[in-house]
């Protein structure tokens, strides 16, 4: 009988955050394929596991060539555990390839679930939940990476993007380029970790703060765009024009920034300030 692929889920920070599934699945595992061979000893042994499966590396450079592999372990009947080196595998980390293949082998594919920046972060960002997208990590070249942003300029639901750190600063100011300096958003960075550290403004308060340097694993949560014509009382637009002005924007340009993002008359949000 064939095997089973098991796709968990390791610490992304803490490793007390690993469940007691992912120790039964690295103690019973016949391979275990790893991004990271030795990260995966590293997290075993800080877990008081005893691997005695047989371990292979699984990364971007060998995941076409060795997917053919694995598969033909499972269908031989060996049991093959999927990690990578934090969270989930196949979430903008090596892992699609092998699960569709497995798929197409007809072979049984079991989840432990587990630790999830994207989830992690959308829950600290203190921005809608209820609808949300994730993007994973935007072009490098300048050019691409417009073009995408351009692309999502009108995506209504919350988006998740994972970031370099050297490149939070430059993605934070070509976002706020692209969709309004006025944008929320927030930064989480460590996340689990010592340092964790949650970030929350406008992208250009953000742009701000990041331009002297970010350290750490970082994903950036941004609100989506206004739906077009939505009509909001007077309450939430000084609430906006407040929120801005917070972040260090004149009243003059927290007005404009209001008016155009929510499509209320320059006039009415004035009104609607000075009343306040």
């Amino acid at each position: 009988m064939a095997g089973t692929l098991t796709i968990a889920a390791t610490p992304i920070g803490r490793v007390d955050d690993a469940s007691p599934r992912l120790t039964a699945a690295l103690e019973g595992a016949d391979v275990i394929a790893a991004e990271d061979t030795r990260r995966l000893r590293r997290l075993a042994g800080e877990l008081g596991v005893t691997v005695t499966g047989r371990v292979v590396s699984y990364f971007e450079g060998n995941e076409a060539s060795r997917t053919a592999e694995l598969v033909e372990g499972l269908s031989s009947g060996a049991n093959v555990l999927l990690v990578t080196d934090a969270g989930m595998p196949s979430v903008s980390d090596p892992g699609y390839r092998l699960v569709a293949a497995a798929v197409e082998a007809d072979v049984a594919i079991s989840v432990v679930p587990g630790p999830s920046a994207v989830l992690a972060a959308l829950a600290v960002s203190g921005l809608p939940v209820d609808r949300f997208c994730f993007e994973g990590f935007l072009p490098r070249k300048p050019g691409e990476r417009s073009r995408r942003l351009a692309e999502l300029s009108s995506e209504p639901r919350t988006m998740v993007f994972f970031e370099a750190p050297r490149r939070t600063a430059a993605a934070l100011g070509a976002m706020a380029d692209a969709w309004g300096a006025e944008r929320r958003a927030a930064v989480c960075r460590e996340l689990t970790k010592t340092h964790e550290e949650v970030r929350r403004g406008t992208l250009a308060a953000l742009v701000a703060w990041a331009e002297d340097g970010v350290l750490g694993e970082v994903t950036l949560v941004v609100a989506g765009a206004e739906a077009a014509g939505a009509q909001l009382t007077e309450t939430e637009l000084v609430a906006r024009v407040a929120d801005l002005e917070a972040d260090g924007m004149s009243r003059r340009d927290a007005i404009a920034a209001v008016a155009r993002v929510t499509g209320a008359r320059r006039r009415d949000v004035y009104n609607a300030v000075h009343r306040a």
